[in-house]
Order: C-alpha cells, then sequence, then structure tokens
C-alpha cells in the first residue's frame, strides 16, 4: 500500500461567516491510497477553533505514521486495530487521521469491488437523507435573502447562526416569525461559543422568544455545568460541537440526557470507526445526533457522513452539510453528491448500494488539490 497526502484548494461561492471564523475556501486535506491498480481516497478538515488542527500538523501527523500504517494495515481488522491501540495520537489528529481511514476503507472496498459499508458489516446506504439549511451570520439583507431562497427549495430545518450583535440577532429571529409564518419551522442556533457567563446566555437567549430545537455551544467549550444551567433555564438541549471530541464523553452526559444532543462531525470525531462508536454509545445512553458536517466539505465527507446517519437510525435529529456546489465553486466528484429540493439527498439516485467504495466519480486529483507528500 501507497499513501500520498494532498491540500485541497476550492473556492466558496460565497464566504461563510460565523463568530469563531469567516472562511472564503476550503481548508482540507485529501489522502490517496493505493495497492496495484486499485485506489482509494478521504477527506478531513482540520480547524484550529474545532480541534486545534491545522494543514501543518496534519502534514505532520501523516508523516509520522505513513510508513508504518503502510508497513501493517493490510485489511479493515488490522486498520480497525490501528484505530483502537492509537487513541491518544487520534485525539489529538482528528481530520489528519479521519482523511487517512476513509482512504483506507475505500481502498479495501474497491479491492473487493463492494461499497464501503459491507467491509465495515454495516446495510449499503439507500433511501433519502434530509438536510437543514445552515444560514451564516451575514448582515441583514444577505439573511433575508438566504432564508427566502433555502424557503423557495422547500427547506423547513434551519441552523442559524448568531452573531454577538444581540440587536441583529433579534431581528434575524424577527425575519423567521414574520416573513415565514405560514409554515412551522425546526430552528437551532449555534453560538459558537459566545458567551462568557450562563445569565447573560440566558437573557439574550429569553429575548429572541424562540422555542429551539437546539442551542449550540452556548459557552466557552467544555463548560458543561454552565450549559446545564442554560439548558434548564431555557427549555431547549444544548447541542455539543467543539465540546464532544471522543466516545469516552458519553458517559458523563448519560445522566441527564436531556439536556444534551451531540453533534458528529465525520472529521472532528477522526474517521468512521470513532464516529459510529459514538452514535452507538449516546443511542444506548439516549442521547440524540446530529450528524453534522464542516464548511467546505467535498463529496467524499458527505458519502462518509451518510454511512453514520444511516447508522443513527431513530436516534437522528437533523443532519448537516451535502451543499457541494451549492457553496463550493467545484467538487471533487461528478456528478456532485449534494441535496436538492427540501433539502432531501437521494442516495439511490447515485447507485451507492451498488457501486464500490464510496461509489463516487472524481476528477483527476491535481484539478483540486496540491500534493503535500512529494
Amino acid at each position: 500500500m501507497h499513501l500520498a497526502l494532498f491540500r485541497v484548494e476550492i473556492p466558496f461561492t460565497t464566504t461563510f461567516t460565523h463568530k469563531s471564523a469567516s472562511r472564503a475556501a476550503t481548508q482540507s486535506v485529501w489522502v490517496v491510497a493505493q495497492t496495484g491498480e486499485v485506489i482509494g481516497v478521504g477527506e478531513g478538515c482540520p480547524r484550529e477553533y474545532v480541534t486545534g488542527e491545522s494543514l501543518g500538523s496534519a502534514q505532520a501527523f501523516f508523516e509520522e505514521h505513513c510508513e508504518s500504517l503502510c508497513r501493517t494495515v493490510q485489511s479493515v481488522a488490522n486498520l480497525r486495530t490501528w484505530v483502537n491501540t492509537h487513541t491518544a495520537s487520534i485525539d489529538t489528529n482528528p481530520a489528519a487521521w479521519c482523511a487517512m481511514e476513509l482512504a483506507m476503507l475505500e481502498m479495501f472496498a474497491r479491492c473487493e469491488g463492494v461499497p464501503v459499508e459491507r467491509v465495515l458489516d454495516l446495510p449499503t446506504t439507500t433511501g433519502a437523507f434530509t438536510y437543514s439549511a445552515i444560514v451564516s451570520d451575514s448582515e441583514a439583507e444577505q439573511f433575508r435573502r438566504t432564508v427566502a431562497q433555502y424557503r423557495a427549495m422547500g427547506f423547513v430545518d434551519f441552523k442559524l447562526k448568531l452573531s454577538d450583535d444581540l440587536n441583529h440577532n433579534h431581528e434575524k429571529i424577527k425575519r423567521m416569525r414574520t416573513e415565514h409564518a405560514q409554515t412551522p419551522l425546526r430552528i437551532r442556533v449555534d453560538a459558537n461559543n459566545l458567551w462568557a457567563d450562563v445569565d447573560t446566555a440566558v437573557r439574550d437567549l429569553r429575548e429572541l422568544a424562540w422555542n429551539f430545537v437546539g442551542i449550540e455551544e452556548p459557552l466557552s467549550p467544555n463548560a458543561f455545568d454552565g450549559m446545564r444551567e442554560v439548558s434548564e433555564c431555557t427549555g431547549s438541549p444544548i447541542i455539543l460541537d467543539e465540546s464532544f471530541l471522543r466516545v469516552d464523553q458519553v458517559a458523563a452526559l448519560a445522566r441527564d440526557a436531556e439536556r444534551w444532543i451531540i453533534n458528529v462531525r465525520v472529521s472532528k470525531m477522526g474517521g468512521l470507526f470513532r464516529s459510529l462508536a459514538v452514535v452507538q454509545a449516546a443511542g444506548q445512553a439516549g442521547i440524540p445526533v446530529i450528524v453534522g458536517a464542516q464548511v467546505g466539505e467535498t463529496s467524499v465527507l458527505t458519502r462518509a457522513a451518510l454511512v453514520v446517519a444511516r447508522a443513527a437510525g431513530t436516534n437522528l435529529v437533523a443532519q448537516e452539510g451535502a451543499f457541494g456546489t451549492h457553496l463550493l465553486q467545484t467538487d471533487v466528484a461528478n456528478p456532485v453528491l449534494m441535496f436538492g429540493a427540501g433539502g432531501i439527498l437521494k442516495a439511490d439516485d447515485y447507485a451507492l448500494a451498488t457501486a464500490s467504495g464510496w461509489g463516487l466519480t472524481l476528477r483527476p486529483t491535481q484539478d483540486f488539490a496540491v500534493s503535500l507528500s512529494e
């Protein structure tokens, strides 16, 4: 087996903004795994404000482990063992590992001529998946246009990025209430660690006067006691994103499972094995999950997340991502794996249950990536 690392460079159609970052292009790593003529591909999205990773740290992790992986991992069973015996290293490099793991999983699946689900002993991916509309923290008129476009497509499930300007947040909710009152909307908000204390968070959220499906990361990361208070005072569960990175965190949340929703992003969690473990543990604890996405994911991470969403079953609250060329100026796959009207992605339209590997037809790597391993 041979592994190669690349940096993905794809501009967005529009700048995506929230409190922690503003982004106009992808920030992703791409791994190609090859044995003989068979290749597999994987993607990861290092984010400094989520897992402390950068493109540089991802490259360092790849260089540290590439040789030993090529020497010792010859099967899916070997790969699973590697994940289980390198927990601490993956904990600090989840996006880098995600790209490597996904590439090797596809390579092994293509060697057998089956979808990735088959080598994981999971059901193949069929049916429809419904995605949320994600609205960034834009100025008022842009916000209005974006929401109107989503509504015209039939979206009813929204995730709104909050601002540190309370008046601006009020204006957003007012528009949702007055301009789209004809349809009941499911709205959750993402604060991206906006507030410094419980009292301010509760006051500002109450003033928005909406029964939110969930409130994502209202306080600083890992401020669990404070976030419990926010949930108790607002009546909305807390969605954990930056504050939830490992499966062993589930146990501490189980005692008041009704207060939490876990955002499971494949890159953030460190690949498919670890994402599936979180979904299983959360289900056993009675904690709902959202299968999320990093801004700028391509069709490869979208495809991997479908496996996780299907595994979550009825415990799935919402699904994010699958933006494809709604956000990217171009994607790595043709056709692009992305949602359509109503936010629905129909897996059967792509024959994912019968095609080998991820089942995607990819453009040449040199069209969208720059080598980091030559």
